[in-house]
Parts: C-alpha cells; structure tokens; sequence
C-alpha cells in the first residue's frame, strides 16, 4: 500500500504537467508559398509577446502552437520569404488559417527589367533605346491617379510631347504619326484615351516595355522615329491571380492564371471610367445628360505545345465616346489582335510565325432637324510575320525573315439625316501592300569590337479599288483644274514604290566600365497623318502613298558614350543624333482634308531635319532610385509654299527639356515619389494684328510659321505609397496619394485672341451694358494643384 502511494507521488508532478497541456489552448495553421500554393515545411512559427518559445511546421507546412493569450501578434517567417506578421483574435480560432508567405524571387521580379545585366548597357549593341520597369510606372506619381505608359515615357530623354495634359510622343524631331505602337507585334493607330490624357495601355496587363528611338532592330520597320513595342504578360500555370486598383477616375482589374491544365495559361484585363457617373450628380440638367468615358479589355492565352513550341493569342479593344446632351456624340476604337507561334528547334535555332489585325474606327453624329448628319471612317492593317535565327560560335546571331502588310482605309463618309440640307460626302477607298524582306547579323569581333548589321527591303504597291485625279500641269495644287480621273478595279495596280533600308552599329569596349557606340538607321514610311493638330486627334486623317504622296524617309546617325559607376549601380549615358527627313508633308494654308476625295490638293511636301544630345544619369538599385535626363534638340522644316519657303521649327521643337524622376523606400510599407519637368515653351504663330468684318475683329497671322513661343512649361508632381504589411493573406493591398503639379503651375494650354468687353472675359454683350471693349489674349490652363488617390490590390 505504501508503495503504490509512494508511485502517486512520483507521478503527480507529470500528471499536473499533462492536464495544464492538455487544458491549454492551440493555435493551428498552414505555412504556404503564395506563388506555387505549395507548403513549406521547416517554417519558424511563434507569438510577439515570446519570441523565445516557438515551433516549427512539419514536413506538410502545418503547425500548432499553445496560446499564451488573445489578441496576439503570429510571426511566421522562413529563409528567403518575406516575414508574415498576423493579428490573431478569438475569432480565428475556428477558422482554417493558411498563411501565404512571398518568395524574395517574386518580389524582385517585379521590379527587374526584362532580367537585364548590370552592364548592359555597357556591352550590348543598343543606342537610343531605353526600358522602364513596370514597377517604377506604377510609382510614378500619376494624373488624376491613372498610371499611365505613355506619360512615363515622356520623362525620358529625346522624347518630347504636345503640351499639358497629352500623352503625344515625339521622338527626336518626328512627328506623332511617325510612332510605331504595337501590342503583342500588332500595331495601334490611336493609343490614346479621353483626347490623349492617357494612353491605351493598363500597365497590369503588361509584360514588358521596349522604347526604339536609334539603332531599331532591322526585324522592324515602317516608322520613321520610335518603336514602342509592348508585350501583354502571360497568366501563370499554378493558381489563380489577380491584381487591379479603384482610382479617382477610373477602375481597373486583372485576373490570370491556368486555363485547362498546367500547359496552358489566361490573362484576363479590364479597365473603365465613371466620369460619366459623377455628371450624372450634376444639378445642371445639361451637364448630367452629357456622357463622358472610356474602356479597354485586354487578353491572352498561351498554350504550351510541347517542350519546343508555344502558342500564344492575344487582343485588345478600347473605346471612347463623348456625348453632349443626346445632340453631339462622338466615338472612337481599336481592336487588335494576334497570333503567335514559336518553336525552338533546338539550342541554337529558333523560328517565330506571327500573324495580326488591327481596327481603328470613329463616329461623329450630330442630332439636329437642320444640320444633322453622322460621320465615321474605319481603316485596317492586317500582317503576317515570319523570322528565323540561328546562333552560332563566338556568339555570332544571325536572323532573317518576310514581314507582309495589307492596308485598307475605308471611305470617309457624311451621311446627312433626312431633313438636313448638308449634302452627303464619300470618299473613295484606298488600299496597299508592303512586302519586306529582312535579314542581319550580330557578333563580336574580338573582345572590344561588336558589330551589328542588317538590310530591309521594302516593296510597296497601291492597288485598287480606287481612283486617281488628273490635274492640269500633272501637279495637284488648290487652284489646278482636274481633268479626268482614273477608275482602278479591286487589286489593279496604282503605283509602286520599293526601298532599301541599310542599318548598322558598332561598339568599342573602351574597359569594363565604358564603351562608344555609333549607328545607323534608315526607314521608310508608307502611311502618315494630314492634320492641322500636333496633339493628335481621333479624327485625324490618315493617307496612304500614292502617286502624288510620296513615302516618308529619314537617315539618322548617332554616336554616344555609355558608362556604369559605382559597381553598376549607376548608369551615365550621354548620346548625340542627326537625322534627315524626305517627303515630310505639313498643310498648306486654309486646308481641309477632312472631307476631300483629293487631299493631295490640300498638303504640300519637303525636306526635315533634326539633331540633339541627350544626357541620361539613371540609379537602378538601392532604396533610391530614378533618374535625371537632359534633351538639347532642334527640330526643322522646309517646305515650298509654307513660311516663305523658308526653314521653321514645327510645334514640338523644344530646344531645352529637363526631366528628374525619383523614388525612395522609406520601409518595406512605405515609399514616395517625385517628379519634375523643364521645357522650353512650344513654337507657335501668334497674330500681327487685327482687321474688320462685319463689326467683329478677326486676327492677322504673318506668312512665317510658329516664330512665337508659349511660356517654358514646368511642374512637379508628388506620390506617397502605403503597403498594407505582410500579414500572410492572399489579399495584399497598397494605397497610392498623389498630387500632380505641386506647386500650382499655370501653364498654357491655349491662347485665344478675342475681343474682351468690361474687362470680364466671361462678359458678353448680350449679358448687359457694353462700358468698354479692347482686344485682349485670354489663356487656358488645365490643371494646377490636382490631388488623387488609388487603392491598388493584389491576390
């Protein structure tokens, strides 16, 4: 008996310690890689109240630890993840608590370009071209919120733009139209919205961003200045995704993941305004029936066929209509689509098929009893792409290809309503092809001297249906008499014009930390805007070369110096360009080119040339990041029959621009942004005086073209980025604060000459009695200090 009490006794501390373990409480959960969604054993697992006690998951990625007490912080970390730190509360007891976990390889990608050396700038080939990571748009502080593409790009040096507010690029000394915008190979004919506030572009959809305004690859071609070639993002294969915002202005949402197995993979993205919904407050009856917004949806899938081939489908659509009160509406769209094929054949030998369609399309229509008409014009290009490359010893690539294009540009038509007394006008179509053949090589010679060289030989044919006029003197001007005209059936040719086009470039490693690279570029142009507007209009008119429009052509050859510091952790680049434009065409005074069936009558054609330096400090890593950019450019145009047949500066000719980007981590949860631009004021014709009819005072322009300037533009914007912390949940969340032109920058939109009674610019003389009257400028500006915020979402 005295035995067994002596066992009691023994044991009763054991037994004491099992039913306090027994009574306490657990905390149970799962440690999972967000990416792969697969779990992670070996995960260190404890509260924030004893970071000295803590577990570690099992070879499932589960856990269980005893509760000390509720409400407690969770710190879940494990080697090469970001730390997970959550709020656990009674509640969550009952729950099923998985706790995702972010890879110091996920996060980094977002923020690499295009995987892209240290030192590439150093030892590749490239001139003239620039890479913006997707991750420092979306930093940039942006317009009403709206991250935009193109509105980035113009922060970089050589690329200038129209004025406040637009998202036009000209790219040294060319014009809008001379821009190659592609999406996935195919090309966009308008990539803007609202008027060119934004671009066309929703940066979650994308991949990668690539800016040609030099040494463009010879697999590219049919612009003058700039390749803008952006890539739609393929959809992951583990698990579903998704990332969007909720702006100011607008919405936007991505989703992608598998689509029927692990071979496979979709994106899916969309985005829309709701300027539309806040007219709708209005108290101004005319104000909520107006209609104002845009929208764009964007795809892809891609299907992994084997080990060796991939097959990708993409397409975009955006439209945008304005509608003023069910009288004035007008609308515009693109829908772009393509077709990709690769095929790695093997290690050193690889071929990629593409083909395209581009739809730009737009409608005016105008409800009236008297006057009303509708208006709309369609054009389309449609491609196809072949191109084969081989690499070979001591690094040697060389590829070769056929690119085939068909353009077709539909009838402009005024439709007139059944009462109006405006007559009916249709243009007649027109229609070409462009077959190119491309072939170039690219290796080192030895370990200093690279080289990269290739042709393209463009062969291109107007053919009907159509009809060419004939003028008196074979020269089409506003005062020839036409003679005849010429009826060409579908396919007939109309004229033809072939062109070669030799580009070449060279490097000299000077050491490893400093190169010279020179290049040569030309192009040819085929298609090109007639316009009176530099900011680019949806409802510009496009034109095609044909017997009396020659294509486009333009020679430019760069030189620049290329060095990396500080253990490349610095870029310095500084570039010098020349390029000589032929066939540039520009509106003779008093155009229309709207409407007429004979625009060759309303433009008229010359020579161009530009030159610039261009001075690029950039930081890519670190906290701090960003760049300071300096452009000096002349941009100039001759023309027989404009400015007295003498040399002028187009609108975008700005010789000083000054551009500073900046963007600093203060903590993983915090960062913020800066800003700052410097032009010099755009060239403009200003009026000499003034002259009488019918009591109203018009202005008087000099026959010299654009030898005024608007005031030098500048402005500053600012961003302040909010990270919800890491608590381990799919759902991650950022907010984003920012104020476009900081410090309340008037600068000019535009400057109107007009007669000002009372001294009142709003005064008219139908408002009351007329005290005074004096001709006056009156300036209007868009935006001073503009605040936004976005909440940005990922899971």
């Amino acid at each position: 008996m005295m035995s067994k009490f002596r066992w009691v006794l023994v044991l009763l501390p054991f037994m004491a310690v099992f039913w306090e373990l027994s009574a306490q409480q657990v905390f149970r959960g799962t440690v999972v890689d967000l990416k792969t969604s697969e779990t992670l054993p070996g995960a260190n697992i404890y509260w924030d109240s004893q970071p000295q006690k803590g577990v570690v998951s099992d070879e499932n990625g589960e856990f269980q630890i005893p509760i000390i007490q509720l409400p407690d912080y969770l710190v879940v970390s494990y080697l090469g993840y970001e730390q997970s730190v959550r709020l656990i509360q009674e509640k969550d007891l009952s729950k099923e608590n998985r706790f995702f976990l972010i890879s110091d390889d996920f996060d980094l990608a977002e923020v690499t370009i295009s995987e892209r050396r240290s030192d590439e700038q150093i030892r590749s080939l490239e001139m003239g071209t620039n890479r913006v990571s997707l991750e420092t748009i979306k930093n940039i502080p942006a317009l009403f919120g709206e991250v935009d593409l193109f509105r980035s790009l113009q922060l970089l040096p050589g690329v200038q733009t129209a004025g406040e507010g637009t998202t036009g690029l000209f790219v040294r000394g060319g014009s809008a139209d001379q821009n190659l915008v592609q999406i996935d190979g195919s090309p966009v004919y308008n990539p803007s919205h609202f008027f060119g506030f934004f671009s066309v572009f929703n940066p979650d959809a994308l991949d990668e961003v690539n800016l040609y305004k030099g040494n463009m690859p010879v697999s590219f071609g049919g612009r003058l200045s700039s390749l803008i070639d952006v890539s739609l993002k393929e959809g992951n294969r583990e698990n579903i995704k998704g990332e969007g915002g909720i702006g100011t202005i607008s919405s936007r949402l991505t989703v992608d993941g598998p689509l029927f197995s692990d071979k496979s993979s979709f994106v899916v993205s969309g985005r829309r305004t709701y300027a539309d919904l806040f007219l709708r407050l209005s108290s101004n009856e005319d104000i909520r029936n107006n209609q104002l917004n845009f929208h764009d949806l964007s795809g892809k899938a891609t299907f992994y066929l084997s080990e060796k081939d991939k097959l990708s489908v993409s397409s975009y659509q955006g439209r945008d209509f304005l509608g003023l009160d069910s009288q004035f509406g007008l609308g515009w769209s693109n829908w772009v689509s393509s077709v990709n094929w690769s095929r790695n054949k093997s290690e050193s030998f690889y071929f990629d098929l593409q083909g395209y369609h581009s739809h730009y399309s737009y409608q005016v229509e105008f409800q009236d009893p008297d006057n009303g008409f509708e208006w709309n014009n369609r054009l389309t290009e449609s491609g196809i792409k072949a191109q084969w490359t081989a690499i070979g010893e001591n690094g040697l690539q060389s590829f070769w290809g056929i690119h085939s294009q068909l353009y077709r540009f539909l009838p402009v038509e005024l439709l007139p309503s059944e009462t109006s007394a405006i007559q009916s006008i249709t243009t007649n179509p027109k229609n070409g092809a462009l077959n190119n053949l491309f072939a170039g090589i690219k290796l080192d010679l030895n370990s200093r001297l690279g080289v990269e060289g290739g042709i393209r030989w463009g062969l291109y044919q107007q053919m009907g249906p159509g009809v060419d006029y004939v003028y008196d003197g074979e020269r089409p001007t506003a005062e020839a008499e036409v003679l005849d005209s010429i009826q060409y059936r579908g396919l007939e040719s109309i004229k033809f014009y072939q062109g070669l086009e030799p580009r070449v470039a060279f490097r000299w490693l000077i050491n490893d930390q400093l190169s010279l690279k020179s290049a040569f570029n030309r192009n040819f142009q085929y298609v090109q805007i007639a316009s009176n507007s530099s900011a680019g209009l949806p409802i510009d008119r496009w034109i095609l070369a044909g017997k009396y429009v020659q294509p486009l052509r333009s020679d430019q050859i760069s030189m620049g110096l290329f060095q990396n510091l500080n253990e490349d952790r610095w870029e310095l680049s500084l570039e010098g360009y020349y390029k000589d434009l032929r066939n540039v065409i520009d509106l003779r005074n008093g155009a229309q080119v709207l409407f007429t069936d004979q625009v060759e009558t309303e433009i008229l054609a010359g020579d161009g040339w530009s030159y610039g330096l261009e001075f690029l400090l950039r930081k890519n890593v670190g906290k701090t990041t960003g760049w300071l950019a300096y452009t000096w450019s002349r941009a100039w145009r001759k023309i027989e029959g404009i400015s007295r047949n003498q040399a002028f500066n187009p609108r975008f000719d700005r010789p000083h621009d000054v551009t500073l980007v900046l963007n600093h981590e203060f903590s993983p949860n915090w960062s913020a942004g800066i800003t700052f631009i410097y032009t010099t004021g755009q060239a403009v014709t200003f009026p000499i005086g003034t002259y009488q009819v019918d009591n109203q005072s018009l202005p008087i322009f000099s026959d010299l073209r654009n030898e005024n300037r608007f005031p030098d533009y500048h402005r500053m914007d600012a961003s302040v980025v909010w990270k919800n912390p890491n608590k381990g949940r799919k759902w991650r969340g950022s907010w984003n604060f920012s104020v476009y032109n900081l410090y309340g920058r008037k600068n000019p939109f535009a400057y109107e000459f007009r007669q000002i009674y009372n001294d009142d610019i709003n005064f008219q003389p139908l408002d009351g009695t007329v005290t005074s009257s004096r001709q006056g400028i009156v300036k209007t500006y868009l935006f001073t200090f503009l605040p936004s915020i976005t909440y940005n979402f990922q899971f």
